[in-house]
């Protein structure tokens, strides 16, 4: 059994995570903004930096693992409470958890990312490139240019990010050279309070009923809470920098035939340059 921080642990499916680890006789701390160990805003760099602390100290400096499942939907008028939370919620947290994750035996980080980061068209490459640069009044202002759009824009850049961030340090010996497995989960439509109150408005509920699901419905909490549950086991240790779709099928609709792809021969030269450096740094 090991220690493991939760964010988003007061409902929705970072609830249900909670609920499964227990059960399975593992020892969380939880963070959310309420009804929480670690009680604490996300949207704030202060608030990031006290969750960060607080579970240090109470892990004793030691996690076995981490999951990232705090996040805000496309709420109007809160683009700049969607990127802090959604992108440096996750990052920041996890590069000051990284020691205590890396003195663990083999721990896993889930990320939750969000189906969005492939189904939602025209995202603002800028803005993507700005929050991994660490630039939020950039990213800020590439989502005003899409008016009334712009809270989708905000939720689906911040998604990306934060995919591409998992990704890019995934491979690293910083993170897999430390022993830590490092993968995201990108689910889709999931039945939680945040989906409720958008089906409670009319407008949100036509456009999320239209929405392309291959199966049909709605995703189940506790259902996503199993696959983060099995991305945090021995069976996944040979699982890293993976995004993870479970959303009905909704990313093959519209993606059938742009994944898997093969390196393109203009990116040879960067592959073998990135994995010789690999290498080295992980003898060094």
């Amino acid at each position: 059994m090991g220690t493991y921080a939760v964010t988003g642990s007061a409902s929705g499916m970072g609830q249900a995570v909670v609920t499964k680890l227990v059960a399975l006789g593992n020892r969380v701390i939880t963070v959310d903004i309420k009804d929480a160990d670690v009680v604490a805003d996300l949207s704030t760099a202060a608030g990031r930096r006290s969750a960060a602390e607080a579970v240090l100290a109470a892990s004793a400096g030691t996690l076995d693992g981490a999951v990232l499942a705090a996040g805000l939907g496309p709420t109007p008028g809160a683009e700049r409470l969607i990127t802090e939370v959604n992108y440096f919620g996750v990052v920041d947290l996890l590069e000051a958890w990284r020691p205590a994750l890396a003195a663990a035996d083999r721990a896993k980080v889930v990320v939750f990312s969000s189906n969005s980061t492939t189904t939602v068209p025209i995202v603002p490459g800028r803005a993507v490139r700005a929050l991994l640069s660490g630039d939020v009044e950039k990213a800020l202002a590439a989502y005003r240019l899409f008016g009334r759009m712009s809270p989708p824009m905000a939720y689906a850049a911040s998604k990306i990010a934060v995919s591409r961030w998992v990704r890019r340090h995934a491979v690293t010996p910083e993170w897999a050279g430390a022993g830590i497995r490092l993968n995201a989960l990108a689910p889709g439509a999931i039945m939680t309070p945040m989906l409720e109150r958008q089906l409670a408005t009319p407008a949100e509920a036509k456009n999320i009923r239209r929405f392309p699901v291959p199966i049909g419905g709605f995703g189940d909490a506790g259902q996503l809470a199993d696959w983060v549950v099995f991305m945090l086991s021995d069976a996944a240790d040979f699982l890293c920098g993976s995004v993870v779709f479970v959303d009905g099928g909704s990313d093959a609709y519209f993606r059938a035939d742009e994944w898997p792809r093969p390196v393109p021969a203009r990116g040879l030269p960067s592959y073998l340059w990135r994995t010789r450096q690999f290498f080295e740094r992980s003898r060094s």
